[in-house]
C-alpha cells in the first residue's frame, strides 16, 4: 500500500496560523488554505477578517478541496463571548482523486501545525453553515 503524501508547511505559514489561534480581534475571521500540486506544499489562499459563515461559503470553491481555520464567535448562554478555533477540511465529491489524497494526507499534518483540535470535514460547501458551526459547539 502507497503511504499518503503529506504536502510541506512553510515556517512562515505555521507561524501566521499560530498568531491567528491567538488574534485579539473579536469578530469572525477565517484562512484558506489549499496545496500547491506543483510544489507539494500548503499555502494561504485567502484570510478573511468579520465574516458571516455564509460568507465564507460563498469564497470556497465548489470542485476543489480547501482547508478553513476559522475563528468563530459564539454567545453562550450564560452571557459570555468565546471565540472558539475550527479546522474544517472541505472535500467536495467529484475532485481529482490525486489532490483529494493529498489533502487528506496533509489533513492531520496541518491541523497539528495550527494548533487546533477541533477538526471538521465536509463534503459539500454547502454543509458548511452557521447551524453546522453551531450543532459542533454543542458536540
Amino acid at each position: 500500500m502507497a503511504s499518503l503524501q503529506i504536502c510541506s508547511i512553510s515556517e512562515e505559514l505555521k507561524e501566521k496560523m499560530k498568531k491567528f489561534k491567538f488574534r485579539k480581534e473579536q469578530n469572525n475571521a477565517a484562512i484558506i488554505l489549499k496545496i500547491n500540486k506543483e510544489t507539494q506544499s500548503v499555502e494561504e489562499e485567502e484570510d478573511y477578517e468579520d465574516l458571516d459563515v455564509d460568507e465564507l461559503q460563498n469564497e470556497l470553491p465548489e470542485h476543489q478541496p480547501r482547508y478553513v481555520l476559522l475563528s468563530y464567535v459564539h454567545k453562550t448562554k450564560d452571557g459570555r463571548t468565546m471565540y472558539p478555533l475550527f479546522f474544517i477540511f472541505v472535500s467536495p465529491q467529484g475532485c481529482q482523486p490525486d489532490l483529494t489524497m493529498m489533502y487528506a494526507g496533509t489533513k492531520l499534518a496541518v491541523a497539528e501545525a495550527a494548533k487546533i483540535t477541533k477538526v471538521y470535514e465536509v463534503r459539500s460547501v454547502d454543509e458548511l453553515t452557521e447551524d453546522f458551526i453551531k450543532e459542533k459547539l454543542v458536540s
